[in-house]
């Protein structure tokens, strides 16, 4: 069989978020919901993995992998950590990772809202308040202005279907009736009517949320592209591999619909979307198969399948007809052998779907080094790296030598 191949401009990445590696947050949502009892996050973030102030030697690593390109995200809630005034030092902070990525050969992929957002924009109702995309809209002006000149892509939102995916994640109720409780807690702890977030959401929330959210997207991508017609963006997706043993296609269907159909039709008017993908789910008649008897799990307690991302990218480029950046990948395990294992069949499956004709400009692995995982805190592992909570020192797993072997191989010129 031969080698997988790819394009020779492909972006060969790895991903990270601002809330869940810089640390000391502390004027986004998300910091505010952490701190509130009660709270549905099992752990509060603090200095995460300390990414503020060693991300120079973060993109020494990224580079040492031989990759050529990063995906991080400025954080709205520092760049705008009270509404209307903007931060010289944080602007100065997310320039400096632009050069430093530019410098070291990478190419800067700009997520501008990776779930969180700043504590007085909750403090509005987030994606519920009417005024919400032109804030959105004008602080990715204020980005542009400052850095635009310089990033590859542009990603306006990340995940913004995960709440409808969750519902479909089987969660025991009381996951729903905290999250509740939570918003609940922070409205009164702020003092006002309704705090909102765009990472914990009640589903009554849902519609608007969506809406607003859409709003964001298109008045953003219009001020990003004044400023700068020439750049791509887009936003990126949580995506299964959904698929249905026979009897099972109106399950999966009713799935794609509603999660996935109406973000990638939105996707139609951009350059690209982003796909995130984690799993494959097999759906029968009656609803979500288990999993086979002795297969290997992620922390999902799902099969860890590597050709999920194969046919994860061809149903998003099937239903939005736009090229496809692989914004996140990769597997949550301890184990990290299995980590390991799962890249190279992964990428083999991504490399068919190319042949197959889906135009695919990137590959980013989710994710650097182990970090703060939302609600979940700090027990998944996700990371090519180890992170010592004490020192935060870095430690390269193995699964960074495979990636980096592989890499190697697929950019023979570099």
């Amino acid at each position: 069989m031969p080698a997988a191949s790819f394009p020779a401009d492909f972006l060969w990445g790895v991903a990270t978020a601002g809330h869940q590696n810089e640390g000391d947050n502390v004027t986004s949502d998300t910091w505010f919901l952490e701190n509130v009892t009660p709270t549905v996050f099992q752990a509060r973030s603090g200095k995460a993995t300390n990414g503020w102030e060693l991300w120079e030697g973060d993109l020494d690593i990224v580079a040492g992998l031989g990759l050529n390109a990063y995906r991080f995200s400025v954080e709205w809630a520092r760049v705008e950590p009270v509404e209307g005034e903007f931060s010289s030092e944080a602007l100065d902070h997310y320039e400096a990772i632009v050069d430093g990525c530019r410098a070291r050969g990478l190419a800067p992929i700009v997520t501008f809202n990776h779930f969180t957002s700043p504590h007085w924009f909750a403090g509005r109702g987030a994606w519920l308040d009417p005024e919400a995309p032109e804030l959105f809209a004008r602080y990715c002006g204020v980005v542009m202005d400052r850095f635009g000149d310089r990033i590859e892509l542009g990603v306006t939102f990340n995940e913004p279907d995960l709440p409808e995916m969750l519902t479909w994640a089987d969660l025991p109720s009381f996951v729903a009736d905290l999250e509740r409780a939570t918003l609940a807690a922070a409205s009164e702890a702020a003092g006002v009517e309704r705090y909102r977030a765009g990472n914990v959401m009640t589903r009554e929330d849902f519609p608007g949320m969506r809406a607003g959210m859409t709003a964001a997207h298109v008045a953003a991508k219009a001020t990003i592209k004044q400023r700068r017609a020439d750049l791509p963006v887009g936003l990126s997706l949580a995506m299964c591999d959904d698929v249905a043993v026979p009897g099972g296609e109106a399950v999966r269907d009713r799935k794609r619909a509603e999660v996935y159909d109406y973000w990638l039709r939105l996707a139609a008017d951009d350059d690209f979307v982003g796909v995130q993908n984690y799993e494959r789910l097999v759906y029968g008649p009656d609803g979500l198969l288990p999993a086979p008897e002795g297969a290997v799990l992620n922390g999902m307690g799902t099969t860890v399948d590597p050709d999920s991302l194969r046919g994860a990218v061809e149903y998003a480029y099937a239903v939005a007809g736009v090229p496809v950046l692989v914004s996140e990948h990769g597997v949550s395990t301890p184990d990290d052998s299995i980590r390991a294992d799962f890249i190279e069949p992964s990428l083999d499956g991504l490399a068919q779907a190319i042949a197959d004709g889906v135009p695919v400009i990137g590959y980013c692995h989710w994710t650097l080094m182990d970090n703060f995982e939302w609600i979940f805190g700090y027990g998944p592992r996700l990371g090519l790296h180890e992170v010592d909570p004490e020192t935060f020192a870095r430690t390269e797993k193995p699964s960074a030598d495979v990636y980096r072997q592989l890499v190697a191989r697929y950019r023979p010129e570099a």
